[in-house]
């Protein structure tokens, strides 16, 4: 009887560990995106799609089975963060921000079977910065 409750407990800290690892992974592959768009590039869309370049191929550690997709956006910086077509420009007022989301799916043909309501069907790492656009 107590073998078996410690062995669950260690199964549970193994899964949930790997699940963890798996989403500091896409953090870090999103804060690397962001980051790397702050390197010059002619064009602001230059700059979006050097950041989904740099985050895909930071995510590409992941195992097959799980999926990671990446999503790169440049939008407006206003008051509330909504994102407006992209006039982006060195003034205060027209200042603009990268958004870089890394997701992934499939991981429960991964993580050892757990009850469904413990695994998550999704999980992301999300990461924006201000450009400088002098």
């Amino acid at each position: 009887m107590v073998f078996m409750i410690f062995f669950s407990i260690l199964y549970a800290v193994i899964c949930y560990g790997m699940l963890f690892a798996f989403r500091l992974g896409l953090q870090n592959a999103a804060e690397d995106g962001a980051r790397a768009a702050l390197q010059y590039q002619s064009s602001i869309s230059g700059r979006a799609g050097r950041a989904k370049t740099v985050a895909e191929a930071q995510s590409s550690w992941m195992p097959q089975t799980v999926t990671p997709v990446v999503t790169t956006k440049i939008c407006r910086v206003e008051g509330v963060n909504q994102c407006t077509p992209t006039n982006c420009g060195p003034a205060w007022s027209q200042r603009c921000q990268v958004e870089v989301l890394v997701q992934a799916t499939g991981l429960g043909s991964l993580l050892p079977p757990l009850p469904d309501f413990a695994v998550p069907d999704q999980i992301a790492g999300k990461a924006s910065m201000l450009l400088d656009l002098r």
